[in-house]
């Protein structure tokens, strides 16, 4: 995978760069970053680039000292000057298939049966063919595509003990061994067995951790690591990928950019739904709750349970974004909020009816029923309780205007 093929990011890009160029490059690294914004591309994108063999491959490593030396690295062939893997040696393209004997991954898996004892290896042909297709996907999209249904994916003390294996071999073609592990929040206290691995690995031989929730992650793999932190992708790149990748309208990408908060995944999540029309929707659920009564509520609430949980989803993020901006407005004044003139006459329309107060505890309501559906909560049930608490949180300031 290419550096420029990943999007936005472009001061993490340079930081890891430099960490070759310099020669600062920590045996183990932990790429920390929320789901979508590019940590695992990124990861692939920086093994490539270290396999490269016009950037790091043996001839330039047998100029110089090895990337986790002490000593300045010198000027050898490209190395300095390298901004990208060169995308086409037999180190990239192997790279690139994610079939690059050097390069090693790790993931949760499932049992398939009782008894079995799953490694990462027994699932490389689905493991390809994911990331291939959908490179910012989460660990829920990854777990579905494998056949988990309800089942709990792990990383397994088998896997912990197979990477040991793997990596205590010499390398086959480049002069690094790497190793990806994606979602190390799911080692349990197994995790340990890599401890001295990590602290200690044999010579050329890199971790890269990609997590989403630093809490979840083991302190004593943490504290083993060199921290890169992943931002959220800014909005205005999200939305020039969402031009270049789909057939959206420039209007539906800005909106989808500016609701995904930084999450590509779910840009591409919002995007198969981009027809959908939100606006009409919450002000009927508005106009229910506040104005018409409880036959109307119901009646709403029956619409909402059919739509399904991903779509209830994103209703509920498209509420959010347009109470974000309500409060944008009151705080940094009209003119200096931009957007589209309906969404802006909307989220007036939510000031004249919510002080900031209120309108953040309505903001906590919808993230807890986010975390709800995602539970498979009853949408008929949660829509209904939702709908009574926003009563009683809007009701508290005086006269409700009609939508």
């Amino acid at each position: 995978m290419q550096f420029s093929s990943i999007i936005g990011q472009k001061e993490t890009k340079e930081q890891l760069i430099e960490l070759v160029q310099q020669n600062r490059l920590s045996h183990a690294l932990l790429f920390l970053g929320n789901e979508g914004s590019g940590a695992l591309p990124l990861a692939l994108a920086f093994a490539q680039y270290i396999v490269c063999e016009e950037v790091n491959g043996k001839e330039a490593a047998a100029s110089g000292p090895s990337l986790f030396g002490d000593e300045p690295v010198p000027a050898a062939g490209n190395k300095q000057a390298a901004t990208e893997p060169c995308g086409v040696c037999p180190a990239c393209v192997k790279a690139r298939q994610l079939i690059h004997p050097d390069i090693h991954f790790s993931y949760p898996v499932i049992v398939k049966k009782s008894g079995d004892k799953p490694v990462s290896t027994d699932y490389i042909a689905e493991w390809r063919e994911f990331i291939l297709q959908f490179p910012y996907g989460n660990v829920y999209d990854w777990l579905q595509f494998i056949g988990a249904e309800n089942k709990q994916g792990n990383i397994t003390a088998e896997e912990c003990n197979d990477i040991i294996r793997k990596l205590s071999l010499k390398s086959f073609e480049s002069e690094y061994k790497i190793l990806i592990q994606w979602m190390p929040e799911y080692l349990g206290k197994e995790g340990n067995k890599l401890l001295k691995l990590i602290e200690e690995p044999p010579p050329n031989t890199l971790f890269i951790l990609v997590a989403e929730n630093e809490s979840l992650v083991l302190p004593t793999i943490i504290s083993r690591t060199q921290l890169v932190k992943i931002p959220p992708i800014d909005a205005t790149e999200v939305e020039e990928a969402l031009l270049q990748q789909t057939k959206l309208s420039p209007e539906q990408a800005r909106q989808i950019a500016s609701v995904c908060e930084g999450n590509f995944r779910d840009a591409l999540q919002l995007m198969q739904h981009a027809e959908e029309d939100w606006q009409s929707l919450l002000r009927e659920w508005l106009n229910a709750t506040l104005k018409t009564g409880p036959i109307a509520q119901v009646k709403w609430v029956e619409e909402i349970s059919k739509l399904g949980r991903e779509k209830q989803k994103q209703f509920l993020r498209y509420f959010n974004h347009l109470l974000e901006q309500a409060i944008r407005i009151k705080l940094m004044g009209a003119e200096n909020v931009h957007l589209p003139e309906n969404e802006f006459d909307f989220a007036q329309r939510l000031n004249k009816i919510a002080g900031i107060s209120q309108q953040q505890a309505i903001i906590e309501e919808l993230d807890k029923a986010t975390y709800f559906i995602e539970r498979n909560a009853n949408g008929k049930m949660l829509f209904l309780a939702l709908t009574v608490k926003f009563n009683h949180i809007i009701l508290n300031k005086a006269v409700v205007e009609a939508w």
